[in-house]
Protein backbone atom coordinates (compact mmCIF):
# COMPACT_ATOMS: atom_id res chain seq x y z
CA UNK A 1 0.00 0.00 0.00
CA UNK A 2 1.13 3.36 -1.02
CA UNK A 3 0.29 6.56 0.84
CA UNK A 4 1.50 10.12 1.16
CA UNK A 5 0.61 12.13 4.61
CA UNK A 6 1.18 15.72 6.01
CA UNK A 7 2.30 14.55 10.02
CA UNK A 8 3.47 15.96 12.82
CA UNK A 9 4.94 15.27 16.47
CA UNK A 10 4.80 16.83 19.65
CA UNK A 11 5.78 16.62 22.80
CA UNK A 12 3.44 16.98 25.77
CA UNK A 13 3.26 17.86 29.24
CA UNK A 14 -0.84 17.39 29.69
CA UNK A 15 -2.73 14.70 27.52
CA UNK A 16 -6.16 16.39 28.64
CA UNK A 17 -6.43 18.78 26.43
CA UNK A 18 -6.12 16.77 23.56
CA UNK A 19 -8.54 14.40 25.09
CA UNK A 20 -11.25 16.86 25.05
CA UNK A 21 -10.48 17.48 21.86
CA UNK A 22 -10.73 14.12 20.34
CA UNK A 23 -14.07 13.69 22.59
CA UNK A 24 -15.73 16.27 20.56
CA UNK A 25 -14.32 15.46 17.33
CA UNK A 26 -16.50 11.97 18.79
CA UNK A 27 -13.20 10.42 17.21
CA UNK A 28 -13.17 6.64 16.51
CA UNK A 29 -10.58 4.81 19.34
CA UNK A 30 -8.82 1.53 18.06
CA UNK A 31 -7.56 0.87 21.14
CA UNK A 32 -4.15 0.98 22.86
CA UNK A 33 -1.32 -0.94 21.10
CA UNK A 34 2.25 -1.85 22.95
CA UNK A 35 4.62 -1.56 19.69
CA UNK A 36 8.02 -2.46 19.00
CA UNK A 37 9.42 -0.50 16.30
CA UNK A 38 12.28 -1.99 15.11
CA UNK A 39 14.02 0.58 12.21
CA UNK A 40 17.04 -0.98 10.11
CA UNK A 41 19.75 0.85 8.58
CA UNK A 42 19.42 1.63 5.01
CA UNK A 43 20.78 3.36 2.49
CA UNK A 44 18.17 6.31 2.00
CA UNK A 45 14.78 6.76 4.03
CA UNK A 46 13.78 4.82 6.70
CA UNK A 47 12.45 1.47 7.32
CA UNK A 48 10.78 -0.25 10.18
CA UNK A 49 9.15 -3.15 11.15
CA UNK A 50 6.22 -2.25 13.45
CA UNK A 51 5.50 -5.26 15.75
CA UNK A 52 2.00 -4.83 18.24
CA UNK A 53 -1.51 -6.49 19.19
CA UNK A 54 -3.48 -3.85 16.62
CA UNK A 55 -0.43 -2.66 13.81
CA UNK A 56 2.10 -5.16 12.31
CA UNK A 57 3.16 -4.06 9.30
CA UNK A 58 6.69 -3.26 7.24
CA UNK A 59 6.92 0.24 6.87
CA UNK A 60 9.34 2.45 4.45
CA UNK A 61 9.06 6.05 4.68
CA UNK A 62 10.56 9.48 3.39
CA UNK A 63 10.15 12.31 5.40
CA UNK A 64 11.99 15.52 5.94
CA UNK A 65 13.00 16.37 9.76
CA UNK A 66 10.97 19.26 10.76
CA UNK A 67 9.68 20.46 13.40
CA UNK A 68 6.16 21.26 11.26
CA UNK A 69 3.81 19.34 9.56
CA UNK A 70 5.67 17.58 6.95
CA UNK A 71 4.72 15.73 3.65
CA UNK A 72 5.53 11.89 4.01
CA UNK A 73 5.74 9.17 1.46
CA UNK A 74 5.09 5.60 2.53
CA UNK A 75 4.94 2.31 1.32
CA UNK A 76 3.50 -0.19 3.66
CA UNK A 77 3.17 -3.85 3.81
CA UNK A 78 0.44 -4.84 6.62
CA UNK A 79 1.70 -8.15 8.42
CA UNK A 80 -0.17 -11.20 10.29
CA UNK A 81 0.86 -11.06 14.11
CA UNK A 82 3.22 -13.40 14.54
CA UNK A 83 5.41 -13.70 11.60
CA UNK A 84 9.91 -14.20 10.68
CA UNK A 85 10.07 -11.18 9.35
CA UNK A 86 12.22 -9.96 11.88
CA UNK A 87 14.05 -12.84 11.80
CA UNK A 88 15.15 -12.41 8.24
CA UNK A 89 15.59 -8.77 8.33
CA UNK A 90 18.41 -8.99 11.17
CA UNK A 91 19.93 -11.70 8.77
CA UNK A 92 20.77 -9.04 5.90
CA UNK A 93 20.46 -5.45 7.45
CA UNK A 94 21.76 -3.74 10.81
CA UNK A 95 19.69 -2.71 13.47
CA UNK A 96 19.76 1.00 13.38
CA UNK A 97 16.98 1.67 16.75
CA UNK A 98 14.20 0.10 18.54
CA UNK A 99 11.80 2.34 19.92
CA UNK A 100 9.03 0.90 22.49
CA UNK A 101 6.13 2.33 22.87
CA UNK A 102 2.33 2.36 24.53
CA UNK A 103 0.11 3.97 21.81
CA UNK A 104 -3.29 4.74 21.84
CA UNK A 105 -4.90 4.96 17.98
CA UNK A 106 -7.42 7.44 17.16
CA UNK A 107 -9.28 8.33 14.02
CA UNK A 108 -11.40 11.56 12.48
CA UNK A 109 -11.87 10.64 8.71
CA UNK A 110 -8.50 10.09 7.07
CA UNK A 111 -7.09 11.82 9.72
CA UNK A 112 -4.86 9.57 12.26
CA UNK A 113 -4.04 10.44 16.02
CA UNK A 114 -1.79 8.67 17.61
CA UNK A 115 -1.47 9.61 21.49
CA UNK A 116 2.23 7.88 22.44
CA UNK A 117 4.37 6.98 25.52
CA UNK A 118 7.85 6.58 25.32
CA UNK A 119 9.83 5.20 28.09
CA UNK A 120 13.06 7.08 28.60
CA UNK A 121 11.02 10.12 25.95
CA UNK A 122 7.97 11.45 27.61
CA UNK A 123 4.46 11.83 25.87
CA UNK A 124 3.61 12.49 22.52
CA UNK A 125 0.81 13.28 20.17
CA UNK A 126 1.19 12.67 16.44
CA UNK A 127 -1.01 13.51 13.98
CA UNK A 128 -1.24 12.10 10.05
CA UNK A 129 -3.47 13.47 7.64
CA UNK A 130 -3.53 10.84 5.28
CA UNK A 131 -3.68 11.09 1.41
CA UNK A 132 -5.31 8.37 -0.67
CA UNK A 133 -6.57 9.36 -3.21
CA UNK A 134 -3.70 12.17 -4.73
CA UNK A 135 -5.14 14.98 -2.40
CA UNK A 136 -2.01 16.18 -1.07
CA UNK A 137 -3.19 19.49 -0.24
CA UNK A 138 -5.95 18.54 1.26
CA UNK A 139 -4.04 16.66 3.57
CA UNK A 140 -1.62 19.48 4.33
CA UNK A 141 -4.51 21.91 5.60
CA UNK A 142 -6.20 18.79 7.84
CA UNK A 143 -2.79 18.47 9.50
CA UNK A 144 -2.20 22.52 10.01
CA UNK A 145 -6.02 22.60 11.10
CA UNK A 146 -5.40 19.55 13.91
CA UNK A 147 -2.10 21.56 15.05
CA UNK A 148 -4.34 24.92 15.53
CA UNK A 149 -7.34 23.10 17.31
CA UNK A 150 -5.05 20.73 19.53
CA UNK A 151 -3.61 24.20 20.08
CA UNK A 152 -0.07 22.85 20.34
CA UNK A 153 2.44 25.97 20.54
CA UNK A 154 5.28 25.54 17.66
CA UNK A 155 8.21 24.96 20.68
CA UNK A 156 6.44 21.66 21.37
CA UNK A 157 7.14 20.27 17.82
CA UNK A 158 9.39 17.68 17.18
CA UNK A 159 11.17 17.06 13.66
CA UNK A 160 12.67 14.14 14.33
CA UNK A 161 11.03 10.54 14.51
CA UNK A 162 11.28 8.40 17.73
CA UNK A 163 14.30 6.10 15.96
CA UNK A 164 16.40 9.85 16.21
CA UNK A 165 15.01 10.78 19.55
CA UNK A 166 16.13 7.00 21.14
CA UNK A 167 19.70 7.40 19.04
CA UNK A 168 19.96 10.94 20.47
CA UNK A 169 19.57 10.09 23.92
CA UNK A 170 22.19 6.68 23.74
CA UNK A 171 24.55 8.96 22.53
CA UNK A 172 24.61 11.61 25.58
Amino acid sequence: MKLISFEFKARLRDEAPIRRALKRLRARYLGEDHQIDTYFKVARGRLKLREGKIENALIFYNRANAPRARRSTVEMTLLPRRNSVKQVLSRVLETLAVVDKCREIYFVGTVKIHLDRVPGLGMFVEVEAISRSGRIARARRLASRFRKMFRIPAANLVGESYSDLVLQKLRR
